[in-house]
Parts: C-alpha cells; structure tokens; sequence
C-alpha cells in the first residue's frame, strides 16, 4: 500500500484548527506527453494541442504540447492524499466539486506540477458530515504564474 494512505489521523478539533493556514504542499507529479496521450485516450479529446507535438510546436504558442486542464485538475486528487490529514473516525470522504476553478497557465508536456493546499472551513453540516473547503494552487516547476487555482469542496462522512 502506498505511504499516502498511511498517515495517522487527527481529532476533528484539530483539522478545524487547521482553518485559515496553509496545510502542506505536494510532491512534484511529471505530466510527461504518456500521461497526456493515455489521458487523451480516456476522455476522448484529441485535439493536436495535447497529442502532436510538431505541430503544436509550429502552430501554437506553446511551443509544443499541452496537458488537458482536467487532467491537471485530476492530479488534485493525489496531490491532496499527499497532504490533506485523515480525520479520526471518517469513514469516508467525496469531492463535493468546486466554487471556484480557473486554468491560469498551460502545463507544457515534461513539466512537472505541485499542490499548495490552504484550508479554508471546515464545518459540520450534520452530525456526521463535514464540509471542507480547500484554496489549492497547481505550481508549476519553474514559472511564476500557476497552472490551476481553486476552491475545492468535499464531504467527510464519520462512521
């Protein structure tokens, strides 16, 4: 079993002592031009940005291929399991979708990304059910501006 999903949880009260601070930043994740052909694959969307890169290299501004913004958006999922502490007693948690996404700069094939998690609420919405709100930032290595920022939602269900 991956090291990610052994971390020790946390008392609630704690996670929600977490509100307002940064919670942690992710490992670095390569978005090679694999990962975007294989990611093409799946959702079917092979426009020539994402799959050729000659001539994404001659005809676009990028000056070779880019990754999907969903298939960056989807790494938030590792990128938060990274992160994220696992609360004491949940017996599960789910992505509750977004308030806020943008894609602010394209992800170039070969680089890689990062999370930057900062938890924003945390709040019982009944007895055994948790809304989390987190602002993530998708670095990525080398460039100033980011590839994605949001505020993701998601349920924590305690058992």
């Amino acid at each position: 079993m991956n090291e990610v999903w052994k971390k020790p949880p946390i008392p609630l009260p704690a996670y929600q002592g977490m509100v307002g601070r940064e919670v942690g930043v992710s490992s670095w994740h390569l978005i090679d031009q694999k990962r975007i052909d294989v990611y093409a694959d799946v959702i079917e969307d092979h426009q020539f940005i994402h799959i050729d890169p000659e001539r994404a290299a001659r005809e676009t501004p990028f000056g070779t291929t880019v990754a999907h913004g969903f298939l960056t958006m989807s790494l938030l999922s590792i990128m938060s399991y990274e992160v994220m502490p696992v609360i004491e007693g949940t017996s599960m948690g789910v992505n509750y979708g977004f308030d806020k996404l943008r894609f602010l700069s394209p992800v170039r094939a070969g680089s890689r990304v990062r999370g930057r998690f900062t938890l924003m609420e945390a709040r019982l919405r009944k007895p055994a059910e948790l809304l989390s709100r987190t602002s993530v930032s998708v670095e990525i290595e080398g460039e100033a501006k980011p590839a994605i920022a949001a505020e993701w939602l998601g349920l924590i269900y305690f058992a």
